[in-house]
């Protein structure tokens, strides 16, 4: 077990906190981080470019010039991907780019993303996380006090309206809970704040 400096929303230490090893604690592997990322972005195509193929483009019918004599090459169809208005070679359609993972990958990927947190020192575990409204302004401020101005997942254990809202127009923050954050957000964020209810849930769930 490792500990780690629990904080309070005005970046003040207000004890510690015991981080599971098995969760935190483990040897990254950056093979199953980057093939998780891969899944992700590739689930999240939407998979609609399409081009035309020779049979779909408009033309063809009659040959566009004789066979001989013009000093061209021999061309039967102006449908041709060679020539200009033909259709497209391996023309692109719509389809889904979604595949599955095996959920052992998954989850070697998540405890890697979570114990390169812990281990690069961009794990801030704050003791609660609330406000009485949606307020952008203490929102900032609670971020300026845990120094993570810049790019930052917060990650609660029950969903907070008020915590959401307030980070919803602050550029580069985004708010996830246990269930719904992913490997690809939690590495693509400087900071990953996390609130105590949070740590216990996240080690309920992924130990």
């Amino acid at each position: 077990m490792s500990e780690v400096k629990m904080l309070n929303m005005a970046g003040e230490a207000v004890g510690t906190i015991e981080l599971n090893d098995a969760v935190f604690g483990i040897e990254p592997n950056q093979n199953a981080v980057h093939a998780v990322v891969k899944n992700i972005l590739a689930n999240k195509r939407q998979g609609t470019q399409s081009a035309k193929t020779r049979a779909e483009v408009r033309g063809g019918g009659r040959k566009p010039f004789r066979q001989k004599g013009t000093g061209r090459h021999r061309q039967g169809s102006s449908t041709d991907p060679s020539q200009v208005g033909g259709g497209v070679v391996f023309a692109p359609k719509p389809r889904s780019y979604r595949y599955t993972l095996p959920k052992k990958l998954r989850k070697l990927a998540m405890l890697s993303a979570l114990s390169s947190k812990a281990q690069e020192n961009e794990l801030i575990v704050v003791d609660k996380l609330s406000f009485d409204a949606p307020k952008t302004k203490e929102m900032v401020k609670v971020l300026e006090n845990l120094n993570a101005e810049k790019k930052a997942l917060i990650v609660m254990a029950e969903k907070d309206e008020n915590v959401i809202r307030s980070a919803a127009n602050i550029q580069g923050i985004r708010t996830a809970l246990v269930g719904t954050m992913n490997v690809y957000e939690i590495i693509n964020h400087t900071s990953f704040i996390v609130t105590e209810e949070a740590v216990k849930k996240i080690e309920e769930v992924y130990a």
